[in-house]
């Protein structure tokens, strides 16, 4: 539980007001890298002794999976009885992102369900917006589905997401205001305080590129791609919920162009595998369920030789191999632009001309296979 050990030591610069950015920690050196709000939230951390810490966060995991996947089958239209999401949860735990998230000690089951509570909530619910800026004041990219909000009309809810965000920010400088200029003006740009982004562990599309050409700073052979997938990706998810009428494919597809884009994205960041595996299967999309849960338990990245930097001089056999997630996300997004053009039946769980599901079955339409294809 290394990163959960991170958490602990910026919990501890607050309360003794050491230097947030400055400390290194475990025998991997890890820095703090999130904002300083993030810190704050982590002081309770530094009253429960280690032992006790991690048996706390372990079981806290567990549960927050089971929650994920509750919400997960409300994205998807469906109550699942509670022995129902007990036994998912169990199954769930076999996902490598999710496996991986509880080795680290990670926040990463915290952020999602946040996000995906708020965005699941009715429309008009009070103060909709708020958890999802929270999750972003934590976690910076979460703030992609306020872009979401906003290109689907969502004004108030946006706004709301936005004032959060600007509000845990606003906390973190009254509390921290040394770290929070040198966060905001300096480490944010850092990239490489993370990690190595060419590395197997990063699956974005940075580190796919990263290996693929042997380089370990791909510069604009990275960023211009991530630029029009950034792009692409948040037009094909406005267009998913018109056509849609719902969130179901719109969060998804925004979740996964964030995961893409991001610099750097840990293989225990692609939890929202979870909320996919929902809905394709809510969807009666069963054998493209099955491959998709064999993309994230099969533990690929983990085969290829990754000692040192044998990342970078993998063969071209190799190369699918160690980036599974972004090829993965890459594949939804493609697959998505014939879905929507074709509109008559949509996305997997869309209805004939675009008109809202029931919520009781989603769509069987052949349109359904070529999402994940």
């Amino acid at each position: 539980m290394a990163d959960l050990l991170v958490y602990r030591a910026e919990g501890e610069a607050v309360v003794h007001g050491g230097d947030l950015y400055g400390f290194a920690v475990t025998e991997w050196r890890l820095p703090a890298t999130y904002p300083p709000f993030a810190a704050v939230l982590f002081v309770p951390a530094t009253w429960i002794p280690v032992p006790a810490l991690k048996a706390l966060f372990l079981a806290g995991n567990a549960l927050l999976l089971a929650w994920l996947i509750a919400l997960s089958a409300r994205l998807a239209g469906r109550t699942p009885p509670l022995p129902l999401v007990c036994a998912a949860t169990a199954v769930a735990l076999w996902l490598e992102p999710v496996f991986q998230t509880l080795l680290f000690g990670q926040v990463n089951l915290a952020i999602t369900g946040l996000v995906l509570w708020d965005l699941t909530r009715p429309s008009g619910a009070r103060a909709k917006g708020l958890a999802l800026g929270v999750a972003a004041g934590v976690k910076l990219t979460p703030a992609i589905f306020i872009a979401y909000l906003f290109l689907t009309a969502r004004g108030k809810e946006a706004a709301t997401a936005t004032a959060s965000f600007a509000g845990t920010a606003l906390l973190g400088a009254l509390l921290l205001p040394a770290a929070t200029v040198d966060f905001w003006t300096r480490r944010l740009f850092e990239t490489g305080r993370v990690g190595k982004a060419w590395i197997v562990d990063n699956q974005s599309l940075q580190g796919l590129v990263a290996r693929a050409t042997g380089v370990a700073a791909p510069g604009p052979a990275w960023m211009l791609p991530a630029a029009v997938v950034a792009a692409a990706g948040l037009f094909l998810a406005a267009r998913a919920h018109r056509v849609q009428g719902s969130d179901r494919w719109g969060v998804l597809l925004t979740a996964f162009t964030a995961l893409l884009v991001c610099p750097i994205s840990w293989s225990h960041h692609w939890v929202w595998c979870v909320p996919l595996l929902a809905v394709l299967l809510a969807g009666g999309r069963t054998l493209l369920a099955a491959a998709t849960a064999l993309v994230f338990t099969a533990r690929t990245l983990w085969l290829v030789p990754h000692q040192g930097d044998l990342d970078l001089h993998l063969p071209w056999w190799q190369q699918a191999c160690a980036a599974p997630y972004p090829l993965l996300g890459l594949t939804l997004l493609a697959a998505a632009v014939p879905a929507l053009r074709r509109r008559s039946g949509g996305l997997p769980g869309g209805r004939p001309g675009g008109a809202p599901p029931d919520g009781s079955q989603l769509s069987a339409s052949s349109s359904s296979a070529s999402m994940i294809r």
